[in-house]
């Protein structure tokens, strides 16, 4: 069943944040999710531990690293769907991740030190595509600016990012403090009751991303 890489060599670009919330929106779809942390730093564990513990459905998890290409066919065979987050470096966990992939979705934020990273994931793609012709890529802005007047950066990234056949998604999420305060309490922004606009982010985020996959 499709497995689904979260990765960029970038840290801070929202890996995390948009996997669990990937993870959970499946499970809200009556998929069964396994959530994998391939990424040093813990962080989707720590969520999904800290899940665990409140009255929201669980998120089964499993901690990898190295070549986890063997590991993820096997998993993928028990679930509707694997949701790798990876962490913030060219590892050799997201390499053998994307060799075997269906999906690679790389958030970027729109910030030139950001994207300057594009070029570097472009040639990882290519080559992960040279060796798994299945795998569909595509690419998300994270964390945008939310005055108007900002809407240029948003735009010039997507314009970058297709330039460079990464596939930009047209929704993006916005630099809205729900993203953190969700994942502290252990959910996502699609649960957090406080503020709707990150959720509505999101929604539109893996809506968009799921037809895009469908009409290959």
């Amino acid at each position: 069943m499709p497995i689904i890489t979260v990765c960029n060599e970038k840290g801070g670009t929202g890996k995390s944040s948009i996997a669990q919330s990937l993870s959970v929106y499946l499970v809200q779809h009556k998929k069964s999710v396994l959530l994998i942390d391939a990424d040093p730093q813990k962080s989707t564990s720590d969520w999904a531990s800290e899940r665990q513990k409140s009255k929201l459905n669980a998120i089964p998890f499993v901690e990898m690293s190295g070549n986890i290409c063997e590991s993820l066919i096997q998993l993928s065979e028990r679930f509707d769907y694997l949701v790798v987050d990876c962490g913030g470096a060219d590892s050799k966990a997201m390499r053998s991740s994307l060799a075997t992939s269906d999906v690679a979705l790389l958030p970027f934020r729109p910030k030139r030190r950001d994207l300057r990273i594009a070029h570097d994931m472009a040639e990882i793609v290519e080559t992960a595509k040279a060796l798994n012709a299945k795998l569909k890529v595509s690419s998300v802005i994270t964390q945008a600016p939310t005055h108007p007047n900002q809407k240029y950066r948003i735009e010039n990234a997507k314009k970058l990012l297709s330039q460079l056949r990464l596939n930009p998604l047209d929704s993006f999420t916005r630099n809205l403090n729900a993203w953190d305060d969700a994942e502290e309490s252990g959910c996502s922004v699609l649960e957090y009751t406080e503020d709707k606009k990150a959720a509505n982010d999101a929604r539109n985020l893996f809506t968009e991303l799921f037809e895009d996959i469908k009409n290959g």
